[in-house]
């Protein structure tokens, strides 16, 4: 081989190898995720509220496909008061068999949504929840607002103890709502960033 054949032929492939990588990026750069999610849950009945936040919830949005993945730590949920929180880990969730609840599923309008344009998008999302190994199909409604550099999603729905084996003792059956409010919020950044 010449010279000239070698260069063409190296050329050739970083061209190649460059092209590659555009194309691994762009794939990328449709991907979106946090580690720092916010899930919340809130009781309220008339002899006690009980409210627990979770600031460690990890979530990925893919705007190719609308497909939407997160979990959480069942440990990670945070109380006012101390034995709440050791009730809730040992007693009811059973943390150390059950350690994380999840969520997969997709935006059913993702064509709602236009993630090239600053702004407020109202989105629907079904899926797979996922709560001591018992797993429900939900619909939820939440909202996406596209933001520089990233995307934020919120959404607000019901979730009922006892669809997921949650028993609670009769002892405390009055302190506990029988539907709790689920409060999402994930600050997704774009892969790689």
């Amino acid at each position: 081989m010449s010279g000239r054949t070698i260069k063409d032929e190296m050329m050739k492939k970083i061209t190649i190898l460059i092209m590659m990588l555009m194309i691994a990026m762009a794939v990328d750069a449709q991907k979106y995720m946090t580690k720092s999610g916010y899930i919340g849950f809130y009781s309220h009945t008339p002899i006690e509220d009980i409210k627990a936040d979770n600031n460690q919830a990890a979530g990925v949005l893919d705007i190719s496909t609308g497909d939407l993945v997160f979990q959480a730590l069942i440990r990670s949920f945070k109380f006012s008061k101390a034995l709440m929180e050791e009730h809730f880990n040992e007693n009811y969730m059973e943390s150390d068999k059950y350690p994380k609840a999840s969520f997969k599923g997709k935006i059913t309008n993702p064509g709602s949504v236009n993630f090239s344009k600053n702004g407020n998008y109202e989105v629907t999302v079904e899926g797979d929840l996922t709560i001591r190994d018992v797993t429900k199909k939900i619909s939820v409604k939440g909202n996406l607002e596209v933001v520089t550099g990233g995307i934020n999603g919120t959404s607000k729905f019901n979730v009922v103890p006892e669809d997921y084996n949650i028993k609670i003792p009769g002892v405390v059956k009055d302190k506990i709502a029988k539907t709790l409010e689920v409060t999402v919020s994930m600050k997704y950044l774009p892969v790689g960033k």
